[in-house]
This record gives C-alpha cells, structure tokens and sequence, in this order.
C-alpha cells in the first residue's frame, strides 16, 4: 500500500531572467519518503527544493496535504554558504527559531526551550548551547541548522548540500542521524555527491531542467540512459575510478572501437578529439 501523499507538483516551470531553470515538473512526494535528488550544476536541484518552499516565483501548481498551502510543515536545511553567520545569535535561539511557524509574536515556553536543549543533545552541540553562532565550525554550525530544522517535528524535511562544509566524522554521523529520522518524517536530500546518496536513501529523483524520480536507489548506466540523467556512474573495484557515460558522437569527439582493461573488471573506451 502507498504511503500518504504529503506533496503534489503539476507543471511546474521556473525561468531566471529568461533562462528556464524548470520545465514542466510532475513530481509527487510521500510519507516514508527519504529521497536523494541528484543532477548536474545549474540543472535546477536547489530550484525544485527553492520552489516547495516558496522561495522562488513559479508556473503551475504545488500542493501540501491536498491543500495549496502548508509550508510551515517544512524544516528546511539550506546551504551553509547562503546563512548568515554574523547574525548576533546563540546556538539555543537558532535552534529555537524553528519554532517561529508556530510563535508568532508570543514568547517561548519553558517547554520550548527544554526542547531545544533535547534537540541539541540529539544533534551533538549541547555543550554549545550559548555559544555565538560566529564562533562555530562548518560541522557544528550544521548541527545547529540541523536542529532548527527538526525542532517543529515537521512532515517533511528538506537538506540542501547537508555535507558541505563539513569533515568526514560528522558527515558520518549526519548520515546515520538521517537515517533515524527517516522513520519520523519525510526526507529530501539535495547532494552532488551520487556516490554516497544513493547508498543512503531509498528513491532518487534526477533534476535537469526536467525531473525523473526512479523506484530504487539503483542507479545503472542502462536506466539514466533511458531517462536522459547525465550522471556519472561509480563503479567499485580493486582499483580507484569512475565509469563516465560515453561521449556522443559529433565531430568533435568520436569513440574508437578498441576497448582497454584496467584489470579491475571494467572497460575504459578510449577516445580522440
């Protein structure tokens, strides 16, 4: 049986300056949902996720619950280098800003703020509680985002490029922590790093300019392909390397016939300009 219907896109499209960034995307998203979305640069990854949110003006139609409204059932995640750090604010008040929704102009509670402390504790900078945001590191100041994100329970929750920024130890630990959560809410991953997206999540959604979600977080050269994803394949072996797509052939670029072993089971084509 399908999970719930959390949100609805119908023909959505997203121009910049003349430039479409979007075109005509129908997309569904569900409860259970823990989705990677992957695709070039500038082929429209943090467009859908700015569009879900409102952020960016659109054509067509996005719909929560079976309303056309909602957002404030989103926690969002953005991209470290689009926050700003100089914003005079503890680590405790970030965190309690997501709670903001729901605020309004009435003050926090002591039961808010005893949430913020356990939300902290989850996401590992407790002991920072009253430190300025200004004086974190890019993996604590993720926590913190993090945890604002979270703090309102929210349906669904939305990352954009959560593992920039950061070292190897937390990005571990940020992928085993959104892995807990996926069983509380709905996850949408933006991230270029294919490799590792696709061992995390359950579906993924390829983005350029059009979307195409596939059921699995399988990825093969034969399925991009008939979706048009230009996605580099990782290929695991004894010896470090990517399997790119092949080239199209142009005048630019033709493939030779001759094909080379690098011993490790794959095959490399060679080419000439």
């Amino acid at each position: 049986m399908m999970d719930k219907e959390i949100i609805k896109i119908e023909h959505l499209s997203v121009r910049y300056e003349g430039r479409e960034a979007l075109r005509d995307v129908n997309i569904s998203f569900y409860e259970g949902d823990f989705v990677g979305i992957i695709g070039p640069n500038g082929g429209g990854k943090s467009t859908l996720v700015k569009s879900i949110l409102g952020l960016v003006p659109y054509e067509g139609e996005v719909t929560f619950c079976g309303k056309v409204s909602g957002r404030h059932n989103i926690g969002y995640m953005p991209q470290q280098n689009l926050f700003d750090k100089s914003f005079p604010i503890s680590v405790a008040e970030l965190v309690l800003s997501g709670l903001q929704a729901d605020k309004r102009l009435h003050r926090y509670t002591a039961e808010d703020k005893a949430k913020a402390q356990a939300i902290l504790e989850l996401v590992g900078v407790k002991h920072l509680s009253n430190k300025q945001i200004g004086e974190l590191s890019g993996g604590e100041l993720q926590r913190a985002l993090l945890g604002r994100a979270i703090i309102s329970a929210p349906a669904l929750l939305i990352l954009d490029e959560p593992a920039n920024f950061v070292d190897n130890q937390f990005e571990g630990e940020l992928y085993a922590l959104l892995e807990r959560l996926s069983e509380r809410m709905a996850i949408i991953v933006v991230s270029h790093d294919v490799g590792t997206i696709t061992s995390l999540v359950r579906s993924v959604v390829c983005v350029n300019r059009t979307v195409h979600r596939h059921p699995t977080a399988e990825l093969t050269p034969e399925l991009l392909e008939n979706y048009h994803c230009p996605i580099q394949v990782i290929s695991h072996g004894a010896v470090p390397h990517t399997v790119l797509a092949h080239h199209a052939e142009n005048a630019e670029c033709k493939m030779q016939n001759s094909k080379t072993s690098c011993g490790c089971g794959c095959e490399h084509h060679n080419h000439t300009n």
